[in-house]
């Protein structure tokens, strides 16, 4: 097979490993898949939530946290690739082709976080493959990363993607991009209404399309298709305008290589997957979460409303069910969002203290984001056996 080319970069199989924050997708998920041939991905939301002085100087323990857990990626992910193919893809004829690969690791940041410009230029100080930006228009992300390179020590220019949910946002990000900044992006990910955590969508949107209930078991999946086509339209015009490949990756679920091969059909290039890798031995998450999404059943999957006001997807637990009975007071404002998007004094609850809960293991105030198949999942899996099961007829 063929290396997908990305930017710079070659990508072994065109699986993108999604970003979850807050502490779902840190280095050891990111590195494992990275180190299986696929993308791994680390997810800049409180990611220092685990430093000393968090909760006292949240940004510059998040500033700082980005450089530690990519250098903990790339370490282990040189070596997670190294195991995973030096014996088992011999008989396929990879060893020579892989010689110079190198695992392929970013960021997912999104553009509601504050300070966003901080964390954009420190991902590429660090030494980002690629940054994936969404929950927002990443209208100036061209402009920043360039700034960033221009003080790099990195030779390599790091990559940017922009997540979208539909023709209109792909649109006018690619205008943009072109008339501001005579550039394009180098990936696109389309995010659809099956994903997990916050979505593009609102829920009049997400009701039109059958995903609102049930883990969305009427979704109307030819209806998005259309979707999904007339973004790739959308983005093979830049592609010939700026005479390179630009990967679509489709993301929202995405669970089996059926799910991959459907995408794929629509002219996609590749997947971004998410919920099939928090029941991973290697996925950051604490081990309760993980079980959290192997006991859920179908029914478990609601539509929630997030403090920014956007609809997102969770697992119903007793944090969510206290909700329907009023706010739950603020402690604490960890600055995680740009104040135009979260009001302290109006928002029901503090979505970083929910989070945090969920990855420190404390379920009673825990919000459990997920994708419409996280009740799929029946035990812990390796990242090694989900990634060869779903790369067998490509290699």
């Amino acid at each position: 097979m063929e290396f997908l080319k990305i930017g710079d970069r070659s990508l072994l199989y065109p699986i993108v490993q999604g970003g979850m924050g807050v502490g779902i997708s840190l280095s050891s998920l990111a590195a494992h898949v990275a180190g299986n041939g696929g993308m791994g991905i680390i997810s800049t939301a409180q990611i220092g939530f685990r430093e000393d002085d968090f909760y006292k100087n949240p940004i510059v323990a998040n500033l700082r946290a980005i450089k530690t857990e990519l250098q903990k990626a790339r370490d282990l992910a040189v070596q997670v690739f190294e195991n995973s193919f030096k014996v088992s893809e011999q008989a396929a004829g990879f060893i020579d082709k892989l010689k110079n690969y190198k695992p392929f690791i970013g960021f997912n940041i999104m553009v509601a976080t504050n300070k966003y410009a901080d964390y954009v230029i420190e991902a590429v100080k660090a030494g980002a493959d690629i940054i994936i930006s969404g929950a927002g228009l990443p209208v100036d992300l061209p402009e920043l990363v360039q700034k960033a390179q221009e003080i790099s020590d990195n030779e390599k220019r790091t990559c940017i993607a922009p997540i979208v949910s539909g023709r209109k946002s792909a649109k006018v990000i690619l205008k943009m991009w072109d008339r501001k900044y005579k550039t394009t992006a180098d990936a696109i990910v389309i995010e659809g209404p099956l994903a997990g955590g916050h979505l593009g969508f609102s829920y009049d949107e997400l009701h039109e399309l059958g995903a609102d209930t049930m883990a969305s078991r009427n979704y109307k999946r030819e209806k998005y298709d259309a979707e999904i086509k007339e973004i790739i339209e959308e983005v093979r015009i830049y592609e010939e305008k700026f005479g390179k490949k630009i990967p679509v990756f489709v993301a929202g679920g995405i669970y089996t290589r059926e799910d991959i091969a459907h995408v794929i059909s629509l002219g996609a290039d590749g997947v971004q997957m998410g919920t099939r890798f928090v029941t991973t031995y290697e996925c950051d998450a604490p081990d309760d979460y993980k079980q959290t999404y192997i006991n859920a059943k179908e029914e478990d999957i609601v539509i929630t409303k997030s403090p920014v006001g956007m609809p997102g997807r969770a697992i119903r637990n007793d944090f969510m069910d206290r909700l329907k009975s009023g706010p739950i007071p603020i402690r604490h404002c960890h600055n995680c969002l740009s104040h135009s998007i979260c009001d302290r004094k109006t928002i029901p609850y503090c979505i970083t203290d929910a989070l945090c809960s969920a990855a420190n293991s404390d379920e009673n105030h825990a919000l459990l984001f997920c994708g419409s198949n996280a009740y799929r999942a029946t035990g812990l899996e390796y990242v090694k056996d989900i990634m060869h099961e779903l790369t067998e007829d490509m290699k």
